[in-house]
């Protein structure tokens, strides 16, 4: 589907959805399915529920390459750079320039080490081939430490390189 991506803890993944022909998108029905969820985020990033008792961080807009970078609890969203060394630069502008004007995205609790995914993807799916072309939905591992965390995001856009900044920090 190409969604946007969300990251869910380990321990929920299993309740999350993803998209199903019961929901809106692909069902036409009235009912929102996680997909439809994650899709109605607003902003850069939001929290939604995953199960009874998780939620989930959703890095809204579009499935950009993104990395987690465990030192600065920093998901980085590759936008347009030409290498790796500019865009991990231009994260660190955003980052250290006191201006930057941050989107507040939520309180995202979790209680450890969570899945990066395609929004569309169910849970219970990543172990699953793919039907026709083989090979298992992408994911990564994040290593997110467990705690509540406030979210915060920017994309930079305009002047070249292009990068997407979602922060964790202590809530």
């Amino acid at each position: 589907m190409g969604g946007p991506l969300i990251v869910v803890p380990v321990s929920a993944l299993d309740h999350w959805g993803g998209c199903t022909e019961d929901g809106v998108i692909v069902g036409g029905t009235d009912v929102p399915d996680d997909y439809d969820r994650a899709c109605d985020v607003e902003g850069w990033a939001g929290i939604v529920a995953v199960g009874t008792e998780g939620s989930g961080l959703v890095l809204a807009d579009e499935p950009a390459t993104t990395c987690y970078l465990s030192e600065q609890n920093v998901f980085l969203r590759w936008l347009a750079a030409d290498s790796d060394a500019e865009l991990l630069e231009a994260a660190k502008a955003v980052m250290e320039d006191p201006a930057t004007d941050w989107e507040d995205c939520g309180v995202w609790v979790t209680d450890g080490a969570a899945v990066l995914l395609d929004s569309a993807v169910a849970g219970a799916d990543l172990a699953v081939e793919y039907p026709h072309q083989g090979g298992l939905p992408e994911q990564a591992q994040v290593a997110v430490p467990a705690g509540r965390w406030s979210v915060r995001a920017f994309h930079k856009t305009g002047d070249f390189p292009w990068v997407g900044v979602v922060q964790l920090l202590p809530a």
